[in-house]
C-alpha cells in the first residue's frame, strides 16, 4: 500500500521511520504548504512526489492512504478530502475537534469504502495488551490514577505572547485534547464508557486549559487523570485493585510495568519488550485491518475513538473551552 503523509514535524518522522518496518507499505508523496518545506521533506526520505497542493494530492494516484499529522483544527476538513477521493486516513490524535465531525466522517468513510483511523500508540503496544490480561490479578478494581503531565517548551512561546497551535483555541488546542488523551484512551481502552465525567481545567487566556485533572465515575471506582502542558510530573502511574496494584512509567509507552501484591508486596514485572520506533504496532494493525477486512476490530476502534472524543467535548462543554470551529 502506498501512503503520503501531511506534516513536517517530528511526529511524522517518526511515523515514517516506523512504517518502514511494515513490508507492503510505501511512502510515496508527502505534503506541505511550503515548497521548499515539502521538497526538502520529499528529500530527506527518498520520496518523489512533494505536492502544496492537498486536492492536486488527493486525486492522484500516487498514494492509497494519507497520514494526517497537522494542526488539530485542520483535521476534519482535510480527512473529508481525501476520504471523498477513497483514501484511508490515519489521523493523529486527537482526531477532529468534536463528535459531529467524527460521525460525519466515519459516514463519508462509509460511502467510499474506506478506513478512518485515528493514531493512538498505546493501546496498539504489546505492554498495553499485557495490562489488560493480567488486570484480574489486581482483584476488584477500586481506583486508577493516570497522567501526562509535561511542560511544553510551546510555553515558553505562549509566555512570551505568541500564539502556538496547542494552546490557541483557533486550532483546537488545549492540554486535555493533546496530553490528557494518553491517559484518557488507555482508561477507556481498559476499563470501558464511564458513567459520568467531571473536569476542573486550569484554562489560560487563550480560552483553552492548560492543564486539568479530570475524573472518571464507574460503578465500583474513580479513575482519576491528570494532564498539563505547563507543569511537569515524575510520579508513575497507577492502578489499584483489593488483592494489587499495577505501577507503570509513561501513560503513552507504558514501560516499567510492575505489579505489586497488596499482601506480600511482591512485585513482579510483567512488560514485554518493545521496539524504539513503537508506532509501528498502531501501522501493523491498521494496515491489517484494511488488508484482512477486519470489520469487528475497526467497529471496536471506532467506539473507541467516539468515546474518547465525547469525554474531551463534554469535559469543554463544563469548562467553558469552546473552540472557534465551534462558534
Amino acid at each position: 500500500m502506498k501512503y503520503g503523509t501531511i506534516g513536517t514535524s517530528w511526529i511524522t518522522d517518526s511515523f515514517i521511520k516506523a512504517s518502514k518496518k511494515i513490508s507492503d507499505l510505501t511512502l510515496t508523496a508527502v505534503y506541505s504548504r511550503s515548497e521548499e518545506k515539502a521538497r526538502n521533506f520529499a528529500d530527506t526520505h527518498g520520496v518523489k512526489h512533494a505536492f502544496t497542493d492537498l486536492e492536486h494530492m488527493a486525486k492522484s494516484d500516487v498514494i492509497d492512504c494519507i497520514y494526517i499529522a497537522s494542526p488539530n483544527s485542520l483535521h476534519y476538513e482535510q480527512a473529508i478530502l481525501f476520504l471523498k477521493y477513497k483514501k484511508h486516513i490515519i489521523c493523529e490524535k486527537p482526531i477532529f475537534s468534536n463528535t459531529k465531525e467524527l460521525k460525519e466522517a466515519y459516514k463519508v468513510a462509509e460511502e467510499n469504502n474506506v478506513y478512518l483511523f485515528e493514531a493512538i500508540r498505546s493501546i496498539h503496544a504489546p505492554n498495553f495488551k499485557r495490562l489488560k490480561e493480567n488486570m484480574a490479578e489486581i482483584g476488584k478494581m477500586r481506583s486508577a490514577i493516570l497522567h501526562q503531565v509535561r511542560y511544553s517548551s510551546k510555553y515558553n512561546s505562549y509566555l512570551a505572547g505568541n500564539n502556538p497551535n496547542i494552546f490557541s483555541a483557533e486550532f483546537s488546542g488545549g492540554a486535555l485534547v493533546d496530553m490528557g488523551i494518553y491517559p484518557l484512551y488507555l482508561a477507556v481502552a481498559l476499563f470501558g464508557e464511564p458513567d459520568s465525567v467531571s473536569y476542573i481545567a486550569t484554562k489560560l487566556d487563550s480560552g483553552v486549559d492548560g492543564s486539568g485533572t479530570l475524573v472518571l465515575s464507574y460503578a465500583d471506582f474513580t479513575c482519576t487523570i491528570m494532564c498539563s502542558k505547563i507543569v511537569t510530573s515524575y510520579i508513575p502511574c497507577e492502578i489499584h485493585g483489593e488483592s494489587g496494584t499495577f505501577v507503570f512509567e509513561d501513560v503513552s509507552k507504558i514501560n516499567e510495568l510492575r505489579l505489586i501484591d497488596n499482601q506480600t508486596n511482591q512485585v513482579t514485572t510483567i512488560e514485554t519488550p518493545d521496539i524504539k520506533e513503537d508506532m509501528v504496532y498502531e501501522i501493523g494493525n491498521f494496515r491489517r485491518i484494511i488488508k484482512t477486512n477486519s470489520v469487528q476490530e475497526y467497529e471496536e476502534l471506532k467506539e473507541l475513538s467516539l468515546i474518547v472524543l465525547s469525554i474531551t467535548e463534554e469535559a469543554r462543554r463544563q469548562n467553558d473551552i469552546v473552540y472557534d470551529c465551534e462558534r
